[in-house]
């Protein structure tokens, strides 16, 4: 199917932004990827793209505010459009890790960098069809026992998977769900979904994964094609219109700690205008 849709896709090269990347492709789709790493050499549907042009890489560390910033100012000066948008990359860490700008790495890349990412491309996306962004989260979210926006640049403990990962998943939803009126304003619809359970697991990696989730995941979880596919769900689906909703399984489900939906958006507005934004001045 030929389109001229164009989609940016963060972590686009493993799991299940691979998955999005090829279903897209696949369907006629331009995939923009904003990617850390190259691209699986051994994949012939990724390396035609690449060769086309149809899969189009910008390479950066997210993580990093300068290399961020060089790259979405290459995105802004080289393309015309973003249909859609995919704040897809993520991780989970073995450890307390912090990022050059000094902020646990679960934060920065989890909650701050898709609001820079959102903020940075938006003039694009309403250039756009869509004009939509999708944000991946979390069910992990339903772990959370204590909440506080305060800590999440430095948290008091570390707890694999469901403290410092769960905690910013949640913070992501919450300031997904606050910003919706304001996108709207723009003509633009924003919400954040999660894939589900999925074997992410990648050979040689230390992941922050407990033992039995790790096991959990080699026996009963789907491949990350079925979390691509509730992603797309929730960009062209049922839900389509809906602004500022969390997606569970394909349906809007209600956010745990709702009232600190405005203080976690003033905090990734601070980071943004104080931090990134100041960078260019």
């Amino acid at each position: 199917m030929k389109t001229n849709s164009i989609a940016l896709i963060t972590g686009a090269n493993n799991g299940i932004g691979l998955e999005l990347t090829r279903r897209l492709l696949g369907e006629g789709w331009t995939v923009l990827a904003l990617v850390r790493s190259a691209f699986p050499s051994d994949d012939a549907l990724i390396q035609k793209a690449l060769a086309n042009r149809q899969l189009r890489p910008y390479k950066a560390d997210l993580a990093d505010f300068s290399a961020l910033q060089r790259t979405l100012d290459e995105i802004k000066s080289k393309e015309d459009k973003i249909d859609i948008l995919f704040n897809n990359a993520g991780g989970s860490f073995p450890e307390l890790v912090y990022s050059k700008q000094g902020r646990e790495m679960h934060f920065e890349l989890q909650t701050v960098v898709p609001y820079i990412i959102f903020m940075e491309l938006k003039d694009l996306v309403k250039q756009g069809s869509f004009k939509t962004i999708i944000n991946t989260s979390s069910s992990t979210m339903k772990m959370v026992r204590r909440f506080e926006p305060a800590e999440l640049a430095s948290p008091r403990t570390f707890k694999k998977l469901f403290g410092p990962y769960a905690s910013t998943k949640l913070a992501l939803s919450l300031w997904t769900r606050e910003i919706a009126p304001l996108a709207a304003t723009e003509g633009l619809t924003i919400r954040s979904a999660d894939p589900g359970g999925n074997n992410t697991m990648r050979k040689g990696k230390n992941s922050g994964l407990p033992w039995y989730i790790k096991i959990a995941m080699k026996l009963v979880m789907s491949p990350p094609s079925k979390g691509a596919s509730l992603l797309y769900e929730a960009a062209f689906g049922k839900h389509k219109m809906l602004n500022g909703v969390y997606l569970s399984n394909n349906e809007p489900t209600e956010l745990k700690y709702a009232e600190a939906g405005r203080p976690v958006l003033e905090l990734v507005q601070g980071i943004y205008k104080n931090e990134y934004a100041a960078r260019a001045q």
